[in-house]
């Protein structure tokens, strides 16, 4: 029994798709919803990790009225109390070059650490794969990749030594020490801690002195400096930013982002300006 962890659902799908085509692979696909290069990882005493991210992201989500709570550790104890029961039990932990995926995976061996020997990697960085019109591009996520590619990467798993295992134990305490807002992946597994707002100048670059959707400034900001962080995440960078003034909204931001608009602050002035052909000194 092969257990196989991503971070998504959306990894999950093709995945599932490749174990039921190829016996060689049979198992569970255990989906991890977290992504932890976002936010904070550090508990306070006597406060459990999921709360503290169930916590963190019910903030973020606070005007979405989404119910969120984590369930993460408790799938994997669980994986990891099933690897205590069965000798044939193992983990293979899928890792495409996200940093969601790594940050996942360096959380993850903090605690299957006394399963040395059961867990396997597949890493997928910085390797070719065929998409669905037979042409080689490098994936970021397993979400973007076929079933029947995925069926030949399983012959990229290989079971983690002593020493990685160690090394990925000393990277999350390290995470957790610094305890960042944003995480940023540098390479193939390395990660650089950054402050929360360290994508809101990208977003403020994409804004002007006229309102635009805010769907349209996260789609934006994705094509063009390809955020690894999800729409609800930008989408509440920038509630943050209008509601300490650093730009101009319209409508309530504590509707759906779809609801809503933004522009830099300050902006009013210059439109009053233009309407009244005026010089900027004499229409202030």
């Amino acid at each position: 029994m092969i257990y196989h962890f991503v971070v998504g659902d959306e990894a999950a799908k093709p995945l599932q798709q490749a174990l039921s085509i190829c016996p060689e692979m049979e198992g569970s696909v255990v989906a991890l919803k977290d992504l932890l290069h976002l936010g904070p990882l550090k508990k306070e005493e006597h406060q459990s990790f999921n709360t503290l991210r169930t916590e963190w992201w019910q903030e973020v989500l606070a005007n979405t009225k989404t119910n969120f709570e984590l369930n993460d550790l408790q799938e994997l104890l669980r994986v990891g109390n099933e690897l205590n029961k069965s000798n044939g039990a193992a983990i293979w932990f899928w890792l495409a070059p996200w940093p969601a995926d790594i940050c996942a995976y360096y959380w993850a061996m903090s605690y299957l650490q006394k399963h040395l020997g059961k867990v396997s990697v597949v890493s997928l960085a910085n390797l070719p794969f065929l998409d669905e019109n037979g042409k080689l591009f490098y994936p970021k996520n397993i979400s973007e990749l076929q079933p029947k590619e995925l069926v030949k990467a399983r012959k990229l798993a290989r079971v983690m030594s002593t020493s990685e295992m160690e090394l990925a134990v000393e990277v999350y305490e390290s995470l957790v020490t610094a305890n960042a807002g944003i995480r940023v992946l540098e390479g193939d597994k390395s990660l650089l801690n950054r402050p929360i707002d360290f994508y809101d100048a990208d977003l403020l670059s994409l804004l002007t002195n006229s309102f635009q959707k805010a769907t349209k400034v996260m789609s934006t900001a994705f094509s063009k400096f390809g955020l690894p962080t999800g729409d609800i995440f930008l989408a509440w960078r920038l509630q943050v930013m209008a509601a300490s003034g650093l730009i101009d909204s319209q409508g309530a931001t504590t509707r759906p982002y779809k609801d809503w608009e933004v522009r830099l602050v300050g902006s009013g002035n210059k439109e009053i300006q233009e309407a009244q052909n005026l010089p900027l000194s004499d229409a202030l």
